[in-house]
């Protein structure tokens, strides 16, 4: 008779480990100030880094994440990644800063992109997104999505009542209605 082992299901946990700090207990208000506290660290770096954020009701920093390091000229950028710290952090709204190593501020296509769907991920989540920043070759210099306008919230409405959604689901209304 074969022996079989039983079923198993590997369990895993989720820490959020803190390094060394950077931020401070001053309310972030404006992009000079997320800009002081990471645009250096990031100004020096050789190749795209995106970091996160995360921050307090209030503006004060609780932490930040260095969430996804690419290439010269570019960094994947997934959400899932750019939420995980600020998920375990109890963050009440985030900011998006990342650099340009060629020092030209001006955003890419996949910046705006990346900032538009982050801009209604974020309403989804509750955890509201207070800025987009692109920094250059030095920290005087720098690209606020919020201050040239381009940080809106949508208005995202979530449907309760499932009739309506079968109107723009109809394949589901059907597999319903076979039932």
């Amino acid at each position: 008779m074969e022996n079989k082992k039983p079923f198993q299901l590997e369990v895993a946990s989720i820490r959020l480990v803190k390094d060394s700090p950077i931020c401070s207990e001053r309310p972030i208000t404006m992009p000079e100030h997320a800009v002081e506290l990471v645009g250096r660290e990031l100004c020096d770096m050789d190749r795209e880094v995106v970091c996160i954020i995360n921050l307090r009701a209030d503006g004060v920093p609780i932490n930040c994440n260095f969430a996804s390091i690419g290439a010269l000229d570019q960094a994947c950028i997934y959400p899932r990644e750019l939420f995980k710290t600020s998920i375990l952090s109890n963050a009440a709204r985030m900011i998006i800063v990342h650099n340009h190593p060629s020092g030209n501020l001006y955003p890419s296509e996949d910046d705006t992109r990346v900032t538009d769907r982050m801009i209604k991920l974020c309403k989804l989540m509750c955890i509201p997104l207070r800025d987009h920043i692109i920094v250059g070759g030095d920290t005087d210099k720098f690209f606020s999505f919020n201050e040239k306008g381009l940080i809106y919230s949508p208005y995202i409405r979530l449907e309760s009542d499932y009739k309506k959604l079968d109107k723009l689901y109809p394949q589901v209304a059907e597999k319903r209605k076979g039932r």
